[in-house]
Formats: structure tokens, sequence, C-alpha cells
């Protein structure tokens, strides 16, 4: 038994390990690295902030369903280390079409009973490797856990309560022609803003309605939850074919830059705070932050944003890249359009698309970076663990994605009305705006699903930039449905990010060839 405990709280891995060299290889030359021995579990977790809030999907009998408070002096079922030692379910998934049979492809981890994960794919030769890694590590590190990874449908959606599905249609090569066909004409080229995240969209749709049908048909009172970009439209998608399946639309951005804020603010975990957020996804505004005890934390956050934005070093492995560090910095001229809130820094996309596309790389884009490094990265680990026949010594990073979909998870499961930004109907929630409109804004989350809470009017800036937005995502769902390219040609003409509808129709006719193979056939 281990005499300390050693918290990561900002390293290449995060969380509570029993041994110092199991640390130092985390946070040696990590840096900005954050970390603490103790001498006991309880204030381990304390530093880490978790306090029994990050409870474990895998523990589910150990709670009363209509109880939330951990069963006294309960023994940890693990020591919170990141997958590679650690029950803590963490997803690398992504998606593929397979021209010749018109097949899409797409990852999702499924759980049941707390006791089993399973990975479905329907590509193989992409989901061997992860599924071959994972494999080894479970029977290592976790027998107890039954694991399974597969390509058939009813194998994998049978018997199960949650599925994590992000899905990527046409895997990164395709990302890379959403960024770059843009860029040609002097538009923003990013994957879930502007006409690259419209593609992206028109890819994403059947995908994400094809896991649901099959999860409602094999699986009828599970839960999805849902990353699959570009969110914003895939909701609305889901909100109009599906309105009545169990799923919920989530992004970890938010979450991410609130870890970042907690950093700002010297505070051991975002969940110390309380939040009024609301806006679409990757289009919204932080209104209040408070601690636990109400005390306004505002003045201090503006403050650091007026001058440097986010630029804070962040333990998310996520959004570490060069790319991320300038959007964080680029913050702070968003900020000063509305310095009575705080921006989701995809905002610069719609507010400064002119200096955003003067410092593009038009010849190695987002997509190029992530291909070298996090997608290479997972692989290679995947291949050594293999090569090895062992996971000692591999780990997998994780991100704010990872352990803010657990979280949901939990939240279903347990019953813990934990207060959490999600995409959902507005119905009302913001006073003045679209009714049908999918918005990001607070919710208390228990087993029956999401809660909306009321935001009440918003200003007349964000109230005419989000109806702009969420045109164009209705006029996509549009298109998608009624396969009309005037409808699709409408929605990236009104698209902030770009300049006229002449430009519009010139992307629009790129990205039609190169998603000739995706996009429903349109007139």
């Amino acid at each position: 038994m281990a005499t300390k405990y050693y918290a990561v709280k900002v390293g290449r891995t995060t969380g509570i390990f029993e041994t110092w060299d199991q640390c130092k290889a985390s946070v040696n030359g990590y840096p900005g690295a954050l970390y603490k021995s103790f001498k006991t579990k309880t204030e381990a977790y304390n530093y880490m902030g978790w306090n029994g809030e990050q409870m474990d999907i895998f523990n589910m009998n150990t709670f009363d369903q209509n109880d939330t408070t951990p069963i006294e002096n309960e023994k940890p079922v693990d020591n919170d280390i990141p997958l590679s030692s650690s029950t803590k379910a963490v997803a690398y998934v992504d998606g593929s079409f397979n021209s010749v049979t018109k097949i899409f492809g797409y990852g999702v981890v499924l759980f049941h009973n707390g006791k089993e994960i399973k990975l479905y794919d329907n590509l193989a030769s992409r989901q061997e490797p992860i599924g071959k890694a994972m494999e080894i590590m479970m029977k290592e590190q976790h027998p107890e856990i039954k694991f399974s990874y597969t390509t058939d449908p009813e194998e994998a959606f049978t018997n199960i309560d949650f599925v994590f599905a992000h899905i990527r249609v046409g895997l990164y090569a395709m990302r890379e022609l959403d960024e770059k066909i843009p860029l040609k004409y002097d538009v923003v080229g990013q994957e879930t803003c502007g006409p690259g995240g419209i593609a992206y969209g028109m890819r994403s749709i059947a995908g994400v309605l094809e896991i649901l049908d099959y999860m409602e048909k094999y699986s009828p009172d599970a839960w999805m939850l849902n990353y699959s970009n570009p969110a914003a439209i895939v909701a609305e998608a889901t909100r109009r074919l599906r309105p009545n399946s169990r799923i919920i639309n989530i992004c970890d951005m938010p979450v991410a830059l609130e870890n970042i804020m907690a950093n700002i603010l010297n505070l051991e975990s975002r969940k110390e705070m309380i939040v009024k957020y609301y806006g679409l996804n990757h289009f919204g505004w932080w209104t209040s932050i408070t601690d636990k005890a109400g005390k306004d934390l505002m003045p201090e956050l503006k403050a650091f944003v007026k001058e440097k934005g986010y630029a804070k070093e962040t333990e998310d492995y996520q959004h570490r890249a060069q790319s991320w560090k300038d959007t964080y910095l680029m913050a702070k001229d968003v900020y000063a359009l509305d310095p009575e809130t705080v921006p989701n820094t995809y905002l610069k996309y719609y507010l400064l698309q002119d200096e955003v596309v003067e410092h593009s790389n038009k010849e190695y884009t987002r997509a190029n970076e992530v291909m070298d490094s996090r997608e290479k990265e997972v692989f290679d680990t995947a291949k050594g663990i293999i090569e090895k026949g062992s996971a000692e010594g591999y780990t997998f990073a994780v991100g704010a994605h990872a352990t803010f979909i657990v979280d949901l998870a939990c939240a279903l499961a347990f019953n813990t009305k934990e207060r959490m930004l999600l995409i959902v109907p507005n119905n009302g929630a913001i006073s003045n705006f679209d009714p049908e409109a999918m918005v990001e804004i607070p919710c208390l989350v228990g087993s029956n699903g999401p809660e909306p809470l009321a935001v009440g009017k918003i200003p007349e800036f964000q109230k005419g930039l989000m109806e702009q937005q969420v045109a164009v995502e209705k006029l996509t769902v549009d298109a998608w449905m009624e396969h009309s390219y005037l409808k699709l040609w409408q929605a990236l003409t009104l698209s902030k990010t770009v300049p006229s509808a002449k430009i519009a129709k010139k992307i629009l006719d790129e990205l039609i060839e190169a998603n000739k193979e995706y996009w429903p056939e349109l007139s």
C-alpha cells in the first residue's frame, strides 16, 4: 500500500499516482507543472477539486439511485489515474466513409451496468489498433471489467446504458478540405465555423442519425451523449428528425475554457465556480462567475482577459498546440466588443475574420497540425502497446472532453442534478430569442435528462449575432433534408464569415465536388 499519493493537476497526464516515478514521468520537463504529495487519498482528491464530485461510472452499484452521497469510508475503486491505470472512461474515436460501399464510419464507446465497455466502429482497419491496445490495457489493469470491440451494430448496441459518440465522417482528409477550400478565397477555414463547419455538418447528420437509430433499436432506454461536430448543426438536425430521442448534444470547449479560468483565478477546480452562460455552440458568452459562497469572480477574470485573453498554460492536452495558444490570446480582442461579458474563443472566427485569415497558413492548417500530433500520438501509443504486448509505460493523454462526458453520464446515472452547459432547445430560456433554436445554456442534469435554467433577455448585440448564426444552421439542415442547392447557398451567404454571395457560390461549388461521396445530391 502506498504511503503517499501524488496529485498532478497540470502535467503530461493528470490524476492521482501512488509512486514518485509515475508522478515524475508526468511532470519532469513539463512547463508549468502543478503537483503535490499527500498522506491520504482524500487530501489528494481535495487538491484535484474532486471531493466526490468526480464519480466513477464503474461504481454504479455503490450508490443508491436516489442518494448521490458516496458511502462513508468506501475505498475508491481506482487511483483516478488517466486511462492507463484507471477505470475512468476515455474515448479516442473518429469516422470515415467508404466511397465504394457508401458506408459511413464512426467510433463510439458504450457502457452496460458500469461493468462493460464496448468499442464500436464500422471501419475495422481503424478500430483494430485501438481495440487491441485497449484490450491489453484492460486485461492488465482492470480484468474485472468486460471489454470488447466490434463492427457488428447488434452486438455493440444490445444491452447498453450509455453511448459516447464522436464521429468524423471523411476523417482528417475531409477536414483538411473543409479548411483549405474557403481559405483559397480568403474566407475563414475552420472545421466547425463558416463554410467548413457547414460542409462538415452536411457530412455528419446521416452518421449521427444512424448511431441513434441503432441505439433505439437495440437499447431503447439508453442515453446517447454526443460530441459529434459541428454540434450546433447536428443538434438542430436531431431536434427536427429525432425529436423524442434520448440524445444530449455537448461540447467540451466551455469546460476547457472554465479550466483555464479557474487557473487564472487560482482556484483548485472549475467546479468551484458557479457560471452563467448563454449562446449557441462555439458562439457564446459568460455573464456571471461566482464562487460557491457567492463572491463575484468576474472583475478579476475580466482584468486578466482584457490584457491577455485566456493566455494561461492549460493542463488540457487537446488545447496546448500553438494554434490554440494564439486563439486564447486573441480572446482579448473579442472581449473588447462587450466588456460586460467574457467570450467563447470561437467568436474570433465571426468577429475578427480578416485577421484570422491573414494569420492562417493556407498550406498547413489545423487539420495538418492534428494529423501530425494528436492523431499520430494516439495510434503510435496503440502500436507500441500491441508490439510490446503490455501497456506498462504507456498512457493516453486525457483532455477536458474525456472528463466532461463521464461527468454527464454520472449525473444521469446518479440523478445528481449537477449544473452543466448543454445544447438544448431554447423553449423560452432566452426569453427574447427563437424558442426552437438549439442554444447552449446551463442545465441541471438528473436521471430524466437536462433541465434548462432561465437566462432571461439578452442584449441586442448578442441577439443579432445569434439570430444570424441560427439561420445559417437551420438553412443547412433544410438543405440536407430537401437536397436543396439554393438553401445551402443561402446558408453560406448568410454566414458572417463569408463576404458575398458570389464568393459563397464559388466555395459551395468546390465543396460540392469535394463532398460528392458524402452529401445528398443537391439540385
